[in-house]
């Protein structure tokens, strides 16, 4: 008894749900006649006139347009150094300088070495000129048979013997000369000086080493110097942009140091090569950096402009749709109150705006709401943009007439 109680139960709610569901079909049709009784609500916004820019913002570091570092030759106890950190150098300044009382010692003991050197040279040749007039005499001797010929062979040997023993005298003193000289030069290198083959005459010291009493062997670094103007920056552009970018266009530079300024300056260099783990490609920028400001080490933006258009149709980003693999837009006609599907063509895309091209891209365009309509669909506006319209095509009507001039 209870289940026919409750088969009948349910038997009623099926009815009762059925005609619920078909009154509802009834009162709200679906598909087209929906869209053409109801009219679907969106926002628009106008199509706009102007120049467009591509620009992109790159993160980048300084670093020195030229560098190096300034070590000695030789080695020795450091008796001073001439410069500090941030000190300005000229080139050829001596910078520092090293104990010299092993090579002033040197150059003594060559000194006199050249002595002796040049004191044997003319022994030899005093000798070689005494050699000389023997051979002379044997020579007179022997022609008139007087001398044998073994003693002017004796003298010939003799003459021979110190002629050879003038060259190497002669030999000796070049020797002991090209010491004399070389220990010159090594005491010269217990004078350390800054040289460079640029034509700007002045640095700054970027770093010190060591410190004045310190003990240094040769090519020990002391103080690293830089050029600071110009100064170089460096980022990285990736693949996307790269062929974009050329040797002297304007780069737009901000650095948080100096948050109220905007340095100015061209690209310089673009590297031929992608660096392989990051698929980027070095650029470098050549900035003029006068007052110094700028340091090397300093993070900076940069920003490009990589490409723009002048007089270009521009409309917000959200109101591109795509529709079958098509990318286009719906405009909207202010007298029906109907969008339009119109294709277009995208080109360069800033700040959420879009260059477009394409046929009928007048009036308005619909920015929310495209899930909604179709092709020739019915719109209504919200309130102020649909005031908008009526007083803008009033405005319109209310003109002046030919003839009559406006206030």
């Amino acid at each position: 008894m209870r289940w026919i109680i409750a088969l009948l139960l349910t038997a009623a709610l099926v009815a009762v749900g059925w005609a619920v569901v078909k009154r509802l079909t009834e009162d709200r049709p679906s598909g087209p006649l929906q869209e053409e009784r109801r009219p679907a609500p969106v926002a628009v916004a106008p199509f706009e006139r102007g120049r467009i820019e591509l620009r992109r913002i790159y993160s980048g570091t300084l670093e020195a347009k030229t560098q190096f570092v300034v070590a000695p030759k030789v080695g020795g106890r450091i008796e001073k150094l001439s410069v500090d950190l941030a000190d300005p150098v000229e080139r050829g300044q001596v910078v520092a300088e090293l104990d010299d009382a092993e090579f002033v010692q040197a150059v003594e003991q060559a000194r006199a070495d050249l002595a002796v050197a040049n004191a044997n040279t003319v022994e030899a040749k005093n000798a070689l000129e005494i050699a000389e007039r023997a051979l002379v005499r044997v020579t007179s001797l022997n022609e008139r048979g007087i001398a044998s010929e073994s003693q002017l062979d004796t003298a010939k040997a003799d003459q021979l013997a110190k002629a050879a023993a003038v060259e190497v005298a002669k030999a000796q003193a070049e020797r002991a000369r090209a010491t004399l000289e070389a220990a010159n030069i090594r005491l010269g290198y217990t004078r350390v000086t800054a040289n460079w083959s640029d034509p700007d005459k002045h640095r700054i010291v970027a770093e010190r080493f060591v410190d004045a009493g310190e003990t240094v062997t040769a090519n020990t670094p002391l103080i690293r110097i830089v050029d600071l103007d110009p100064i170089n920056g460096v980022l990285f552009a990736t693949e996307n942009d790269y062929a974009r970018l050329h040797p002297g266009q304007p780069v737009a530079l901000t650095t948080d140091a100096y948050p109220d300024r905007v340095f100015t300056c061209k690209i310089h260099r673009i590297a031929p090569v992608f660096r392989e783990t990051s698929r980027q490609a070095r650029v470098e920028l050549e900035i003029q950096n006068k007052d110094h400001a700028l340091k090397p080490g300093m993070f900076v933006r940069a920003e490009v402009t990589l490409d723009a258009a002048e007089d270009a149709t521009i409309i917000p980003l959200e109101a591109l749709v795509i529709r079958d693999g098509t990318e286009g837009v719906f405009v909207l006609d202010e007298d029906s109150r109907t969008v339009r599907w119109r294709p277009v063509k995208t080109g360069i895309r800033d700040a959420g705006r879009v260059q477009v091209t394409g046929e009928g891209l007048a009036n308005r365009v619909v920015t929310l709401g495209q899930q909604l309509i179709g092709d020739g669909s019915e719109v209504t506006l919200p309130p102020m943009e649909a005031a908008g319209t009526r007083t803008e095509s009033a405005g319109a009507r209310s003109g002046p007439a030919d003839g009559e001039r406006s206030p």
